[in-house]
């Protein structure tokens, strides 16, 4: 008699921190398991960086080296806090797994911060340790003294600092195995700033156990994807993307450094966006799947049509990280003439990144959902507002739960209470679920636009301003109204040489949107919006500039 095989998606009930719910039986206890299983990819290239190419052997020899600085020199021990403040450098790989292959806590810095904001991110956290580029370092300067850093690591740097040496340095000498720890799937791993787009940021805890939740979510979604795809003749690509997102965000860390770390796969880094570089990188490196902003996207496609690039190495082209617009969904099936499969993933800080994904044909189909829970782990729920389920087709709070959502803020409990129910996240976002199950967000419930009592949706009506060519950049705000409350104002970036004016694009909406939802007042510029780090507009920012005199 033989054993039955293992199903590697087993779904076993569990409780996790107190809340009972579903989990993969046999996902990664920690990410120092995902990084020890990721050296028999060897001799694998694993970081590219301009004209540098690091291999999977190197990288291991690199972070065995730094983890045993961390811990001999400076006294690094499990659960301590090690912040990371730089560009999408191959360092920022190598600190990071480092780090967590201690089982000490990475803490990722926004690396758009002002000097006094990194020093609140590393007072708020107590890290003891810093990573930190040139730019960073210049920054925080005049801060390091008031925080509880006690060693800075200089990446790409040769400043001065106390209690500084170089990164380069760290990672030479003898080639000492990583020590040996003991790390339970609910220790912290890695302290995750929010955004901050309204007040302080807020440090999302997330756990060795959400790591690898979400990488089984991923290799589920992928096996169940490749059952439904028709037979190819072709043998695919080496796996390789292209990181257009920040890895102190959870689309550039969990949606790509970690699968692509654990997958053997290519990571291609940039010093900055650039869609023309892009376009050659992507050709020249093979990339096989890139995620982006919607903007990066749209400027991406754009870049490609004018250097006669048809990106022919791509397979997947998702974007994500704020509201997309249908029209992109259309465009890149069309461009690419359904040969990649464009793909929207929903999810947040605090749900470690997309728990809803839609994508291939069936985002095609559907190009205004952000699509179903990523793997049967993942739950959903439409809540009203004493959150309670509201049935399809009725919009209330999106709540989410399952291994991915995040154990709360760090030293912020009545945040966390605020902020959970019995496991459930409360994202903040206004959502609607069909007879099917397929989910979509219609706004954040702070950006509805309430005019004369009718909830008017910023997406929507972006959506329409997206079908004109002419426009390359849309945000709906809400503009005070002493009789309404409320009317619609929209700021529109349009394409170079354009002459649109914006009798025009009330128009373009009016022929698109109910009377009540056109924008009363329409700004057009031919300059970027102001964005985050993680490419979401800044509406609030938007919204003081352009209605201080209402």
């Amino acid at each position: 008699m033989t054993d039955a095989p293992i199903n590697p998606f087993e779904i076993v009930e569990a409780e996790v921190l107190g809340v009972p719910m579903k989990v993969f039986a046999h996902q990664p206890a920690s990410l120092r398991q995902i990084w020890d299983s990721s050296a028999a990819h060897g001799d694998n290239v694993f970081l590219v960086f301009e004209d540098e190419r690091i291999t999977f052997a190197q990288a291991h020899r690199q972070v065995r080296a730094l983890a045993h600085r961390l811990s001999t020199v400076h006294g690094v021990r499990q659960g301590d806090r090690v912040a990371i403040a730089t560009r999408n450098y191959p360092e920022w790989a190598i600190a990071y797994w480092a780090t967590v292959s201690l089982g000490a806590v990475a803490v990722p810095l926004n690396a758009w911060w002002t000097g006094p904001e990194l020093a609140y991110g590393l007072t708020d956290s107590g890290s003891v340790v810093l990573f930190v580029d040139d730019e960073r370092a210049e920054r925080l300067e005049p801060h390091l003294a008031a925080t509880d850093v006690r060693a800075v690591v200089l990446i790409r740097s040769e400043r001065s600092v106390p209690n500084g040496e170089l990164f380069v340095d760290a990672v030479l000498g003898d080639d000492p195995p990583l020590p040996s720890v003991d790390i339970a799937p609910d220790d912290d791993a890695t302290i995750m700033y929010t955004s901050g787009t309204t007040g302080r940021p807020k440090g999302a805890v997330q756990t060795h156990r959400n790591f690898g939740a979400f990488l089984m979510n991923g290799v589920y979604r992928t096996v169940m994807a490749a059952a439904s795809a028709p037979p190819s003749d072709t043998a695919p690509l080496p796996a390789a993307t292209l990181l257009t997102l920040p890895l102190f965000h959870v689309g550039g860390l969990q949606s790509f450094l970690l699968p692509f770390t654990a997958s053997g796969g290519k990571v291609v880094l940039m010093y900055k966006w650039d869609a023309d570089q892009a376009v050659d990188l992507i050709d020249r490196e093979q990339v096989t799947s890139l995620a982006g902003v919607p903007t990066t996207v749209f400027q991406l496609l754009e870049a490609a049509a004018a250097k006669g690039s048809e990106l022919a190495s791509l397979t997947g082209l998702s974007s994500g990280a704020t509201l997309v617009p249908p029209e992109l969904v259309r465009r890149i099936d069309e461009q690419s003439k359904s040969r990649v499969a464009p793909g929207n993933g929903y999810g947040l800080t605090e749900t470690s990144g997309a728990a809803i994904a839609n994508f291939g044909p069936a985002y095609v189909a559907r190009p205004d959902s952000v699509g179903l829970p990523i793997s049967p782990v993942i739950e959903v729920r439409i809540a009203d507002d004493q959150g309670s389920p509201l049935p399809a087709g009725e919009v209330g709070e999106i709540w989410l739960k399952g291994p991915t959502v995040i154990k709360g803020y760090f030293n912020l409990p009545e945040a966390t209470a605020a902020a959970f129910t019995d496991g459930w996240f409360h994202t903040g976002d206004a959502g609607r679920l069909d007879d099917e199950g397929y989910l979509y967000v219609v706004d954040r419930l702070k950006d509805v636009v309430i005019r004369g009592g009718e909830n008017i949706y910023a997406a929507e009506v972006e959506a329409a301003l997206y079908e004109h060519p002419d426009v390359t950049e849309a945000a709906i705000i809400g503009i005070p109204h002493p009789r309404l409350g409320e009317e619609v104002g929209a700021v529109v970036r349009v394409r170079e040489g354009s002459t649109l004016s914006a009798d025009d694009v009330r128009a373009h909406v009016g022929e698109r949107l109910a009377a009540f939802k056109v924008p009363s007042q329409v700004w057009i510029s031919g300059d970027e919006l102001p964005r985050n780090a993680t490419g979401k507009v800044l509406k609030r920012q938007l919204r003081e500039s352009l209605t201080a005199d209402h």
